[in-house]
């Protein structure tokens, strides 16, 4: 058996122990999908990543990612985490842009000034849903939800229901009616629920989110790349900003669980399709050996 080395890392994080904790574990390619279950659950963070091995395959680097509550095709965080390891402790040369085969397809991951870019697959835009369905999943009034845009489920490889609304003191309110949302989930299959506003809490930042994912066995995430990359895309089809063209949008999360996190978002929409990057640092904090 091989050898395991693990690390943790702090993504979207502006200092330790802040963003979106991450375990990364090495040359698993003999540890089975339910022993990584298992270690993802022993972990307890959002997510887990498995590095394969530390040789590339078709110039990018097999990974597979877990949550407590199971393997997902694809997620922000561990992306960008995943990636900074590589090109500090595998890669020959700190090399400028790493990618991951995912189970979602091939994401590259580009490096600029410390923050870690990723471009997200093109975004799917599904249903929209009537306010007063969502509005009593998270236990708020209808008339708290943005009037002006809609809530949409957004894909770029996590699903994701994006729900604008009014103000931040809504926003910090939310919380999930598992007896509304268990049956929503059901219908839909399962989704983060995205919530946002443009008022924030620094005067610097752009957006305010929070992203809740009891389905996949995470109340409230710190930071979440895909989410938020689906919240790019968003922003862009449905100009929220005024133009279809968004740039360096800065998005806090993760201050109601006492993990500040900083999220970058770029998006444009080309009418046929949306590209969408989400950028954040990387700070590892511990490395060790798996027993």
């Amino acid at each position: 058996m091989s050898i395991h080395p693990f690390y943790i890392a702090d993504v979207f994080a502006e200092q330790k122990y802040a963003g979106n904790q991450l375990g990364i574990i090495r040359h698993a390619e003999d540890i089975s999908s339910e022993e990584m279950l298992e270690i993802a659950r022993e972990m307890n963070y959002s997510e887990t990543t498995f590095i394969l091995s530390d040789e590339p395959e078709e110039g990018g680097y097999n990974v597979r990612i877990f949550t407590p509550g199971g393997e997902v095709p694809f997620a922000g965080h561990p992306t960008l985490g995943t990636a900074a390891l590589i090109r500090q402790a595998i890669a020959m040369g700190t090399p400028d842009k790493i990618t991951l085969n995912l189970k979602v397809g091939r994401i590259p991951v580009t490096v600029q000034d410390e923050v870690f870019w990723m471009a997200q697959v093109a975004p799917k835009f599904g249903e929209k849903y009537s306010n007063e369905e969502i509005s009593a999943i998270l236990g708020i009034h209808s008339d708290e939800m943005d009037p002006h845009f809609p809530v949409q489920w957004v894909s770029t490889g996590l699903p994701t229901v994006i729900v604008p609304l009014r103000n931040l003191d809504t926003v910090k309110k939310v919380r999930i009616r598992r007896d509304k949302y268990d049956p929503f989930i059901e219908k839909i299959g399962k989704a983060l629920i995205l919530v946002f506003t443009k008022e924030t809490l620094y005067p610097e930042n752009h957006i305010h989110d929070r992203v809740l994912v009891p389905c996949l066995g995470i109340e409230e995430d710190p930071a979440t790349g895909s989410g938020n990359g689906c919240l790019a895309a968003y922003l862009a089809k449905h100009k929220f900003f005024g133009t279809s063209h968004i740039e360096n949008i800065r998005v806090e999360q993760g201050y109601q669980v006492n993990r500040p996190s900083l999220l970058l978002l770029t998006a444009k929409d080309h009418g046929t399709e949306v590209e969408v990057h989400v950028g954040g640092k990387v700070i590892f904090t511990a490395r060790g050996e798996m027993l």
